[in-house]
């Protein structure tokens, strides 16, 4: 079994920060291309920031120049730092990976449960 757990999420006050994790759980071969997503009440999921296998990273514009992506590859973790939130941020943020491979099995297109942030004015 593979999957992604979320943590971190919670309740902060604008200007405020939080990191989300995401750890990969299960005999880890590797993971190619993690991101995180949000959805916002009445809003479609979109992308937040991603992390290619080749360490470039992107950003989606209103987030650019608060939140960092990065992974621990030896913990198979991502992360998100996000700093001087704002209440336009608070969403339910996903975890998610394009491939993992595990024990000689590849899984494709895995999501996080979600982990609710919740940035109060």
């Amino acid at each position: 079994q593979v999957q992604l757990v979320e943590s971190g999420g919670g309740l902060v006050q604008a200007g405020g920060s939080l990191r989300l994790s995401c750890a990969a759980s299960g005999n880890i071969f590797s993971i190619d291309n993690m991101g995180w997503y949000r959805q916002a009440p009445g809003r479609q999921r979109e992308f937040v920031a991603g992390l290619s296998s080749l360490g470039s990273t992107n950003y989606t514009d209103s987030v650019k120049g608060r939140f960092t992506i990065s992974r621990d590859y030896d913990k198979n973790t991502l992360y998100l730092e996000m700093d001087s939130l704002k209440p336009e941020d608070t969403a339910v943020y996903y975890c998610h990976a394009d491939r993992i491979t595990a024990d000689y099995i590849i899984w494709y297109d895995l999501w996080g449960q979600g982990t609710q942030v919740t940035v109060s004015s």
